[in-house]
């Protein structure tokens, strides 16, 4: 395990925080009535890096893409990007939506997913878009994932999807964003990029397309990185994926406002 941590260079809070601990250890060695304080220190900076954890778009714990490039969003570019997938059902409709305004997406696939429907995948692919990381198994608890389980996670969906693609990954998002100080070193290894996003519409709860598309695109400009949902869509009153009814507006709003979406991958080459 310890060659995760190789090539990792720590964000500035971790630095912080082991220095902290550091000096509670050593205090409380030297000054033994103290460690009521010194465990209290330690315990208040322990809650703050948890805290932070819970907020997907912070770089306290690494490394986080929140925005495209300054040069990308100069150009007018933004980045649609769609989690949760593939769906078998959805999918193949978000695909065709985006082949009719000749668009280019990002879909952060779940390994165990893509096993299941590999063509899917593929097709993903053939038409011109990019497959990233979004864990095998997608667990709601993944922040609480021991590194080993959290490294397995990353690993074998990085596997699974760079076999059945043919593309191997670049960027990884955990379930609903949220991590904990272990993610940062694992990706490094895994050579991977954190990327959340600036703006979503919680379209796996929100049955109303108007107030999703409303939160996408209210001031939307270049270098924006927008979330939908092809899996775990909410349904609207007549059972329809919400991602269906938002996703043909949006994409005329883009164009009326002469953006353009493009993968991650091309927007920030490695």
């Amino acid at each position: 395990m310890s060659s995760l941590f190789k090539h990792w260079k720590p964000a500035l809070s971790i630095r912080l925080f082991a220095l902290l601990f550091t000096g509670a250890i050593l205090t409380t060695l030297y000054q033994p009535a103290l460690w009521v304080w010194t465990l209290g220190i330690v315990v208040i900076a322990h809650a703050s890096l948890s805290i932070a954890g819970l907020i997907p778009k912070n770089k306290l714990l690494g490394a986080n893409i929140t925005h495209l490039p300054d040069e990308a969003a100069k150009n007018g570019c933004i980045a649609i990007t769609i989690d949760d997938g593939p769906d078998p059902i959805v999918t193949p409709q978000v695909l065709d939506i985006l082949d009719k305004y000749d668009c280019r997406a990002t879909f952060f696939c779940i390994g165990e997913k893509a096993t299941r429907h590999p063509e899917l995948c593929r097709e993903i692919i053939r038409r011109g878009h990019a497959i990233e990381n979004h864990s095998q198994t997608h667990p709601w608890y993944f922040s609480l994932l021991s590194p080993w389980r959290m490294h397995r996670e990353i690993r074998l969906a990085q596997a699974t999807l760079s076999e059945i693609s043919g593309q191997t990954p670049l960027f990884f998002r955990p379930t609903a964003g949220l991590r904990n100080p272990a993610l940062d070193p694992i990706l490094t290894h895994c050579q991977l990029r954190m990327c959340s996003w600036s703006r979503r519409g919680f379209d796996t709860r929100v049955r109303d397309a108007d107030a999703i598309f409303n939160s996408l695109t209210e001031g939307l400009k270049g270098g924006e990185i927008l979330l939908l949902h092809d899996g775990n869509s909410a349904r609207d009153a007549q059972k329809k994926p919400v991602i269906l009814s938002v996703l043909p507006r949006l994409l005329d709003h883009i164009a009326q406002q002469k953006l353009h979406p493009v993968t991650l991958r091309d927007a920030m080459p490695s």
